[in-house]
């Protein structure tokens, strides 16, 4: 059973009050991209500016509870062969089991829309994909890591925030739905490259991905065994082996980013 320090003097969280208030609508970020890169990175950087006005307040530590589930949603953009790259809403949903506070397995499934155009020609991927992956958080290398309860008691605010801050590794499968206009000039460019325009049966293929994650949890919600709720910050990178996410074949595989914003649930008590 974990424990929680907290100030009896101050019943609101500065922290988590400033998150109500940054983030009323945590879908605007995404709905208000456009499909100008500039644009995203503004709204990015707006997110981790939420996330440090998080630190200013006071941070639990990570789920003692075994299982979370989550969801939230994001930007996703691509890198693959046409110039200009669109930036897409995109949601996900996830099931966690903690082995220990700090390393954890789960399954993640996510829905959304990879584009580009460029050179007289586009593509649209709604793609659907889903992954098994791991994470390793910094609180496990810590003092005190396996002794949770004495660590939560012990841990100053910075080592709290380090210790949330994560990264992992999965594998899975994506589902390619690929809608495509490719000028003919564009296409005899391709083919002169050794490249190759996918077939027409094999747009809406299957194939695996490895995807990297990086991010940080913030859990808040005090109960007696330990925080419940936690605000989710994510970066996930998936790398492709077979180079279709346009249904353009060329001499690099295909990748795609997706930066997401998200809340966990923690369920059930750890025995």
């Amino acid at each position: 059973m974990a424990l929680l320090l907290w100030n009896p003097k101050s019943n609101i969280d500065l922290g988590f009050l400033i998150y109500t208030n940054f983030l009323k609508d945590p879908f605007k970020i995404c709905n208000t991209l456009n499909t100008n890169q500039h644009t995203m990175k503004k709204k990015l950087l707006y997110t981790f500016i939420g996330l440090a006005c998080l630190s200013i307040g006071k941070l639990s530590a990570q789920f003692s509870r075994p299982v979370s589930i989550g969801a939230g949603a994001g930007v996703a953009y691509n890198l693959t062969d046409l110039a200009n790259v669109e930036s897409n809403f995109t949601f996900y949903g996830e099931g966690d089991y903690l082995i220990t506070p700090f390393i954890s397995v789960g399954l993640r499934g996510e829905k959304g829309t990879l584009s580009g155009h460029g050179y007289e020609s586009e593509f649209k991927n709604r793609y659907f994909a889903g992954n098994l992956n791991g994470k390793v958080r910094l609180g496990q290398f810590m003092n005190r890591a396996n002794d949770y309860s004495r660590y939560t008691l012990e841990a100053n605010t910075l080592s709290r925030a380090l210790s949330n801050i994560y990264v992992g590794v999965g594998a899975g499968l994506v589902k390619n739905r690929i809608a495509r206009d490719i000028a003919a000039n564009y296409a005899d460019g391709i083919v002169n490259q050794g490249g190759e325009l996918v077939p027409s049966e094999d747009l809406g293929e299957v194939h695996f991905v490895v995807p990297v994650n990086v991010g940080v949890d913030i859990p808040f919600g005090r109960t007696l065994y330990g925080p419940q709720w936690a605000i989710n910050v994510n970066y996930q990178h998936t790398l492709t082996f077979n180079d279709n996410l346009d249904g353009i074949k060329n001499k690099n595989n295909d990748q795609y980013g997706f930066v997401s914003l998200g809340v966990k649930y923690a369920l059930f008590n750890r025995k």
